[in-house]
C-alpha cells in the first residue's frame, strides 16, 4: 500500500513539472489558427454524474475538431492504478447560435472487443444528448439509445442535470434512472458546486485548475475532486 502511494505521488509529480515546462511552448501554438484542439485534464478522481469510477487519480485526454457549428472528438479517461476503469469515447454535437446543442456519445470501455456491437455483450453504449445554454443558466437531456452488455448500460437510461455559473462559482444538480441509480429508478444522483481559477506560470500563459464538491443522495456519498486542464 505505501509503494503504490508513493508511486503515485511521484508519477504525479513528473507530470506536473513536465506541464510546467512546455506552458510556453504550447502558448505559442494556440496562437496559431487550427480547427483542431489537443489536451488533457489531470483529475485527482474520476467522477461523472456523481458516480466515481476505478480508483485514484486519472488522466483524461481529447482530441477535438470544430467545423463552423459541427464538433467532432474524442476523449479517455485512464487512471493510475490496475483498477482504472479506462474509458474512450468518441462525440459528435451541432451548436445552433440560440445556445440549443444536440448531439450524440459512443461510449466504449477498453478491455472489451471494439467492433463487438450485439446486444448481449456489445461494446458500445450509443446516446443522444441534448442542452440548452441562456446567460449562466443551462439545463441537459440525455437518453441511451441501447442495451449494452460491455458498457453496463440497460438502454433507455435517462440523465437530466441542471447548472448555475455565477461569477466565482457554480451550481448543478442531476436526476437520471437505469445505472445512474442503485435501483434503477429516476433518482437525485448528482448535486455539487464547482469552482475554477487560473494559476499564472508566466506572463503569457496560465494553468487552469477546477474543483468540485460533490453529493451523491441516491449513494449516500460525498467526494471532492480537484483537476488542472492542459
Amino acid at each position: 500500500m505505501k509503494k503504490s502511494q508513493v508511486s503515485t505521488g511521484v508519477l504525479m509529480f513528473v507530470i506536473i513539472a513536465l506541464l510546467t515546462t512546455s506552458v510556453d511552448i504550447r502558448a505559442q501554438e494556440e496562437e496559431k489558427s487550427s480547427p483542431f484542439s489537443v489536451g488533457g485534464d489531470l483529475v485527482s478522481s474520476y467522477l461523472w454524474r456523481g458516480t466515481k469510477f476505478g480508483t485514484g487519480p486519472a488522466i483524461q485526454p481529447y482530441l477535438e475538431l470544430a467545423l463552423g457549428n459541427f464538433t467532432i472528438g474524442g476523449w479517455g479517461s485512464y487512471c493510475f492504478t490496475t483498477d482504472e476503469a479506462a474509458e474512450a469515447d468518441l462525440y459528435l454535437s451541432y451548436g445552433f447560435d440560440f445556445g440549443l446543442s444536440i448531439g450524440l456519445t459512443d461510449y466504449y470501455f477498453p478491455g472489451t472487443e471494439y467492433f463487438d456491437v450485439s446486444e448481449a455483450t456489445g461494446a458500445h453504449a450509443f446516446e443522444v444528448n441534448l442542452g440548452y445554454e441562456i446567460g449562466g443558466f443551462s439545463v441537459a437531456g440525455n437518453y441511451m439509445l441501447n442495451e449494452a452488455g460491455g458498457a453496463g448500460t440497460a438502454g433507455g437510461d435517462l440523465y437530466f442535470e441542471l447548472g448555475w455559473a455565477f461569477e466565482h462559482f457554480g451550481l448543478f444538480a442531476g436526476a437520471g434512472d437505469g445505472w445512474h441509480s442503485t435501483d434503477g429508478s429516476f433518482a437525485l444522483v448528482n448535486i455539487g458546486v464547482s469552482a475554477e481559477k487560473e494559476i499564472a506560470l508566466s506572463e503569457s500563459f496560465s494553468l487552469p485548475v477546477s474543483g468540485a464538491l460533490i453529493w451523491n443522495p441516491d449513494r449516500e456519498e460525498f467526494h471532492v475532486v480537484v483537476g488542472i486542464s492542459f
